[in-house]
């Protein structure tokens, strides 16, 4: 919940100035207000404008809520769900992620869903369960075709804000572990093709090395993309 209609056309302008060395493949995702005006502002540009969150359901009582039809109509095709802040802030749980990636799926969406365990599960040495279950939950009643469609984005949400910091090496070990969970359900060549991003505190002094380790395909950048120079200094980095 971050920049207003005018704020965010300012930081689209500014991402526009930016040179971009990478081949990353790029998105933002501001505030469902400004999507629209997102979306016209980059319609021909290689960067691709995705929602932060949408309801599983088509319409009805909702208030407030935004479907994935109504994000279709303004050019939407991507949509993050199971943010790390959506599951602590809102209670969204594992059941309703799976109802919300199977509405997306239909309206023929791609899905970036976030996961990751919280500092208590860390330090108790039960991080790798509570990602698989997640996972688990959410996605594997789904078939091999439908990954194709599907980004994962592991948050170690005790890495996020709290002074804690993840090092490279433990964000590739649980990467390899999710990329491991996925081959032994869907097969070595769905797990080998689908991206997983990490999102936890990338920033342009650590991109680099993050984004080298083999199992990490991404990152999902919080604070550090709310400034041009050092959201396109985390993207050349990779």
């Amino acid at each position: 919940m971050n920049k207003d209609l005018a704020e965010t056309e300012d930081l689209i302008s500014d991402l526009k100035k930016q040179s971009q060395t990478s081949e990353a493949e790029v998105m933002i995702a501001p505030t469902s207000v400004s999507l629209w005006n997102a979306f016209q502002s980059l319609r021909d540009e290689d960067i691709e404008v995705v929602a932060q969150n949408m309801h599983f359901a088509e319409n009805g009582a909702y208030t407030g809520e935004i479907s994935a039809s109504m994000l279709d109509s303004i050019g939407i095709k991507t949509v993050i769900l199971g943010h790390s802040e959506r599951r602590a802030y809102f209670n969204e749980t594992d059941d309703m992620l799976a109802k919300k990636v199977d509405t997306a799926l239909k309206h023929g969406m791609k899905v970036i869903l976030c996961f990751g365990e919280e500092l208590s599960d860390r330090k108790s040495g039960n991080e790798q369960a509570v990602v698989e279950n997640q996972i688990k939950n959410a996605l594997f009643h789904l078939d091999a075709e439908a990954f194709k469609h599907i980004i994962l984005a592991y948050e170690p949400v005790w890495a996020i804000g709290t002074g804690e910091t993840a090092s490279p090496e433990q964000a590739q070990d649980m990467h390899a572990f999710i990329r491991k969970t996925l081959s032994n359900k869907y097969g070595h060549s769905t797990a080998e093709n689908v991206s997983i991003l990490y999102g936890g505190s990338v920033k342009p002094n650590n991109a680099k090395e993050i984004f080298s380790k083999k199992d990490v395909d991404g990152g999902l950048i919080g604070g550090a993309s709310l400034n041009a120079a050092d959201f396109y200094a985390i993207v050349n980095a990779f």
